[in-house]
């Protein structure tokens, strides 16, 4: 009877036990050993993830911070907002998340902050999931190759160093000389090509980011568009979080399928801001004062960026860094790691750009690795022959400087690459339609700008352009729909050009 009595007694505790539910949650908690410029060293976080997002408990409020150091007693972390609250000894919660930012078809058009937080005025962001600022690039099984152009409607990119879907081409040089415009002119192209844009300003000022903001409104390109921005004011941490930000914005699209570009303005404050980070985190400097993982926060960066193969969606992120270069030095130490992670690079140089020719592209040193393959069979066709004219006129330009007595056929190429660099030539804000840039160049290729001076080239271009609008709009069709100019279309675009020109007084004639 005791046994039994005993044995009921037991099987009451064991029921009890398993039918407990504990409102107790787990945390982890720890106290601030040690907190200033915008760093706090932490103790007793000893289950902490590397990028794990951190909660500081002040009288205030809280405050957020993300884990970047593990060491063997403590934590170091960066401060996502204010820290002057937080004081020594203060408690700190991890909170078992990867640093996420809210992502979903309703960022397009608005001003973000690195944390996905308006700073456009408007509402809060309905968050449709929250993807986490670091992941891993797809593997390369799941890529395929670049073979389908994005369209930057700048006539020197889009004929001599094309950016194709997927690609990571960089855009480099010195500062106050068009890069940021070439990027904007970019975005503003992409109206009805099916293509998000994101644009993240890195330690830029704000009045010229609300001036971006304002130029892509009136070109009605901020309805595709998404502007992060990480200001000059803001903590190094925002900078430094803010491209990961944007690109798990941009992969929110390409699991979607779809297309997106993204600007990263620019790379070179990025590293500074990192450089801060890192020596306020008393992680030993390197070559030039930089970390040594300096490459490695670029390289994990820009591989994300990809054409994904029809099997995983087919979606593609392209994007276009940009670096800013010290009195043209493209050797030191931040714009070669770039060099080398990239596909390629649109080099601006500042003495084209002083002499006029705008957008200020070396097409020397400028190079695109994927090549014709991001162009369409149109732009191919007379892309090819201009490019090997610009390179003849550059040397031979050089050549002649010397010697007054020149050929016929070497006079008649300096005349027609003069005619090429005023045609490259193009004002800001102004992005051209593929099929009219491959008239133009059809136009230039086949001598039949050869009778107009040099200084009336670009009024003629104009001119033209208008014309062949009015008057040969289902050749341009043909090219933008079918993407090739059969014999038929030649044909007729010569005779349009040819009936334009006899409009004209000042041919030579």
């Amino acid at each position: 009877m005791e046994n039994n009595s005993k044995d009921f007694i037991i099987e009451q505790i064991r029921q009890r036990i398993s039918d407990f539910k504990s409102e107790i949650k787990e945390q982890n908690f720890g106290k601030v050993v040690e907190v200033g410029d915008g760093i706090a060293k932490v103790s007793g976080l000893s289950e902490a993830m590397m990028s794990e997002m951190l909660e500081f408990k002040t009288n205030s409020g809280s405050v957020f911070g993300v884990v970047l150091n593990l060491e063997e007693d403590s934590v170091g972390a960066v401060l996502l907002g204010e820290g002057s609250a937080i004081k020594e000894g203060g408690e700190v919660v991890a909170l078992k998340r990867i640093l996420e930012v809210p992502v979903g078809d309703d960022i397009a058009g608005r001003v973000l902050n690195p944390l996905g937080a308006p700073l456009d005025g408007k509402e809060n962001i309905k968050a449709e999931k929250f993807y986490p600022v670091e992941k891993i690039a797809p593997g390369v099984i799941t890529r395929q190759s670049v073979d389908e152009p994005v369209q930057t409607g700048i006539k020197a990119i889009d004929a001599m160093i094309p950016v194709g879907r997927g690609q990571r081409e960089l855009i480099i040089g010195d500062r106050q000389i068009g890069k940021t415009a070439i990027a904007i002119d970019t975005i503003i192209n992409q109206k009805g090509q099916n293509m998000k844009c994101i644009y993240v300003a890195i330690g830029q000022k704000e009045s010229k980011v609300a001036g971006i903001v304002a130029k892509l409104k009136e070109a009605g390109a901020m309805d595709y568009t998404t502007v992060v921005v990480a200001g000059a004011s803001d903590p190094a941490s925002l900078l430094y979080i803010a491209p990961y930000a944007g690109c798990a914005m941009a992969e929110y699209f390409l699991d979607k399928g779809e297309d997106v570009l993204i600007i990263y303005d620019d790379l070179s404050k990025h590293a500074v801001a990192y450089r801060e980070i890192s020596l306020l985190l008393k992680r030993p400097p390197g070559r030039e004062a930089y970390p040594g993982d300096v490459f490695y926060l670029h390289s994990r960066l820009l591989e994300r960026a990809c054409k994904l193969n029809p099997d995983f969606g087919g979606g593609s992120i392209t994007a276009l860094p940009i670096i800013e270069t010290q009195a043209g030095d493209v050797s030191a130490y931040i714009p070669t790691n770039v060099i080398s992670i990239t596909d390629g690079q649109i080099y601006l140089e500042p003495d084209l750009f002083y002499q006029g020719n705008r957008p200020a592209v070396n097409a020397g040193l400028s190079v695109s690795r994927v090549g014709s393959s991001a162009q369409i069979k149109a732009m191919k066709k007379v892309a090819g022959k201009m490019r090997l004219e610009a390179a003849q006129y550059r040397e031979l330009a050089a050549f002649a400087q010397f010697g007054s007595d020149l050929d016929e056929e070497t006079r008649k190429k300096l005349e027609r690459g003069k005619r090429l660099m005023e045609i490259l030539k193009q004002d800001q804000y102004e992005p051209m339609d593929v099929a009219l840039q491959v008239s133009v160049f059809f136009s230039l290729i086949n001598g039949l700008m050869d009778s107009v001076p040099v200084d009336k080239i670009r009024e003629f271009e104009k001119g033209l352009v208008e014309y062949i609008k009015d008057n040969a709009s289902d050749v341009l069709k043909n090219i933008k729909e079918v993407k090739v100019m059969d014999e038929k279309d030649e044909e007729k675009l010569t005779k349009v050009i040819n009936n334009y020109k006899d409009t004209l007084d000042y041919l030579i004639k």
